[in-house]
């Protein structure tokens, strides 16, 4: 009997010593812990395999449950226009987002993805949602307090579909208008793009008191991570070309294209995108200088640093050419996520090699893994890694959609208004017999909301995501008794024959982002000089430019009785008509000086030779029709 009772009790007391190893406390998943403590046990429980799959951004087309848990990938975004299927519900989106997490939750640490996608207008990727005019129109606005509601208003619909994390705001600060993605940034003005960093608190939530300077901050789940882009300089390329040379002294990259970067670390911004751009012939993804000693030693930012779309591949010409080399000096330099976005077995191993091989010291790769741990513990992923499926009704809410409507009324500019200042064209009167609505722009809601709006240059037409044109505005906003006449590009014998008490001739620039936006010319592509030409010409007309920056206008202003800069406003344009009919008046005033001709590229305020067609800060005023 006792001979056989040993056996037992050994069998006995090793499944307790099973039970007692299973059940380890890990600090790490404890959120009483301090944020150090958690970082730190987390850190050294990792392999080097485990550590650099967290420095790893891959798209959502190819980041599978089984990828996931194989390689412990750290990050996945949707690129522009990438979407679980066309006019994804916030119900399908989310169901696509928990999926992928659960095979990060199935690892052995269960180390959380976090999900980014540019939502840099509103949830720009994503059908119904609310989309706001762009950055060019709000630094119009001056309005920090409107600019932050924006920000909270974006991050519930981001949550609603499941993603915690936004590659936003802009913050360049975007010094010549031939520039491709001038539209994305709030001004010339450094001052005017540092007021603008107040989005951060509307995204991420206000800053506690007592936070540390430089460590990220995210209020809860109703929040997202945000991204201060793309550092540094990406506003003052050489001639305005996208990715190109910023030729600037130390001195004048510090005053002109530093300051929101050091404001929105002091707001607790969570992350910062590396700019294509270079300074002086450096490429940033390799300048170790301003990535390293600057923003995370000087600046003290304790966030994460990520590349921009292939940005490491983009450090050799062509890209791609020196691999090894692109990744030695792109995550030497201080880059800690790399957003791959598919080739991600070739990084993993070439890094995984450098590391083994001393070319890369762990210290480095430890230092990324740090931040990026840091920003996951911060925003609370590893206590709530899923979504929450209550905020679907936040997508395009009545709420926001009101706020955008407010922010299009505060972003838009009257430029002229009348032929002589004792006979103002604006406020239209809503009751007329017949007005002629025109022009390209005028019932097109892709063109209104132009460039990464559904996908990643925009699109034409009204089929693709839900709003108001501003032809719907007009017709919703005149007299019932009032005749609207509709004709995109009419000729002048149509415009004589009608008998039209007035005109609303609404013309552009065509979607487009990033360097297919580049322009050396600035004109506004026909039909629309014909269409200005053949109303403006006949009748009374206020022309409203639709365009991510200021365009070649003079030779068709002294036929133009009024006219409105509108920017891109997104899907409410009932915003247009608010002002054009006089239920509210206006207030913009220029963030960016309108050029007379592009000879005069670069032109901005402050400068020696400063003679524009409209002057930084101008914009007529009108009074709201007392009805």
């Amino acid at each position: 009997m006792g001979a056989i009772a040993t056996p037992l009790v050994v069998v006995l007391l090793f499944c307790c010593l099973v039970s007692v190893s299973q059940a380890e406390y890990l600090k790490y998943k404890d959120p009483t812990q301090s944020l150090n403590v958690r970082i730190k046990d987390l850190l050294k429980r990792m392999t080097l395999e485990e550590k650099i799959g967290q420095m790893v951004q891959i798209e959502r087309s190819i980041a599978t449950p089984q990828v996931m848990k194989k390689y412990f990938i750290g990050s996945v975004l949707s690129g522009g226009g990438s979407v679980p299927e066309t006019n994804a519900s916030a119900e399908t989106w989310i169901q696509m987002v928990n999926g992928i997490q659960n095979g990060s939750l199935s690892t052995r640490l269960g180390i959380p993805m976090i999900y980014g996608i540019d939502a840099v207008h509103g949830h720009n990727n994503v059908y119904k949602a609310t989309i706001f005019p762009h950055n060019v129109g709000l630094g119009v606005t001056r309005d920090p307090v409107l600019i932050k509601k924006i920000g909270d208003a974006t991050a519930l619909e981001v949550r609603a579909t499941g993603i915690q994390y936004v590659f936003a705001p802009c913050i360049a600060v975007s010094r010549d208008p031939r520039w491709g993605r001038c539209y994305e940034s709030y001004s010339e003005d450094p001052e005017i793009v540092k007021a603008m960093t107040e989005i951060i608190l509307g995204l991420q939530g206000d800053i506690s008191g007592n936070s540390r300077k430089g460590v990220p901050y995210v209020a809860g789940k109703n929040k997202v991570a945000a991204c201060a882009k793309h550092y540094v300089g990406d506003g003052g390329t050489s001639k305005g070309i996208n990715e190109n040379n910023t030729l600037i002294s130390y001195r004048g990259l510090l005053n002109i294209h530093m300051p929101a970067y050091h404001d929105s670390i002091l707001k607790g911004v969570s992350t910062v995108m590396v700019s294509y751009s270079s300074w002086n012939g450096k490429k940033m993804h390799a300048n170790h200088f301003l990535v390293t000693d600057y923003l995370k030693n000087k600046l003290k930012f304790r966030g994460f640093v990520i590349s921009d779309w292939l940005g490491i591949d983009r450090i050799t010409s062509p890209p791609h050419s020196n691999y090894s080399y692109s990744i030695q000096a792109g995550v030497g330099a201080g880059i800690d996520m790399i957003m791959v976005p598919f080739n991600f077995t070739e990084f993993i191993d070439v890094l995984v090699y450098q590391v083994k091989n001393n070319i890369i010291p762990e210290s480095r790769i430890d230092d990324a893994v740090e931040r990026i741990l840091r920003v996951k513990f911060v925003m609370g992923l590893f206590e709530n890694p899923l979504a929450d499926p209550s905020l679907v009704n936040q997508l395009g809410s009545e709420e926001h959609r009101q706020l955008a409507r407010e922010a299009v009324r505060k972003s838009l500019v009257l430029l002229k208004n009348g032929k002589s200042a004792e006979k103002p064209l604006l406020p239209l009167p809503k009751k007329a017999a017949n007005i002629l609505v025109a022009g390209s722009h005028a019932d097109n809601l892709g063109y209104q909301c132009g460039g990464w709006t559904i996908t990643w240059q925009g699109l034409g037409g009204n089929n693709h995501t839900v709003g108001t044109t501003i032809l719907d505005a007009v017709k919703q906003t005149i007299d019932p008794a009032t005749k609207v006449f509709y004709k995109e590009s009419p000729d002048s014998t149509f415009v004589k024959s009608n008998n039209f008490s007035y005109a609303i001739v609404i013309v552009g620039e065509p979607p487009y982002a990033e360097t297919l936006g580049d322009s050396l010319n600035l004109t506004i592509a026909e039909p629309g000089p014909s269409t200005i030409t053949n109303v403006c010409e006949s009748i009374q007309c206020v022309v409203v430019l639709i365009t991510g920056r200021p365009v070649m206008i003079q030779p068709y202003l002294s036929k133009i009785d009024a006219l409105v800069a509108a920017w891109l406003p997104g899907t409410e344009g009932q915003g247009v008509a608010d002002l054009l009919f006089g239920d509210y008046g206006f207030t913009g005033k220029l963030a960016r000086t309108w050029f007379k001709t592009v000879n005069q590229l670069p032109m901005n305020v402050g400068d020696k030779y400063y003679d524009p067609l409209f002057p930084f800060g101008f914009g007529l005023s009108t009074n709201p029709t007392k009805h």
